[in-house]
């Protein structure tokens, strides 16, 4: 069974990551893992893919309803 506080943790924490991608590309900071670089269009899909998760997340946690069973 999937608890309110769970969905709530998940939403702040996939809305966080989208937050920090957003920042990185407004501000141009470049990743580099030793001599890889990350490319920007990897901070725009994760932009797209962690704010719908999180949208999902709030949606699901506001239709919550405790019922007995």
């Amino acid at each position: 069974m999937i608890s309110k506080a769970y969905l709530v943790t998940s939403a702040v924490i996939f809305a966080l990551v989208a937050i920090s991608h957003f920042i990185r590309l407004v501000n141009h900071w470049s990743i580099a893992v030793g001599t890889v670089t990350f490319p920007f269009w990897g901070s725009w899909l994760a932009v797209i893919c962690a704010s719908a998760l999180s949208i999902w997340a709030v949606r699901l946690a506001t239709k919550w309803t405790t019922s007995p069973q």
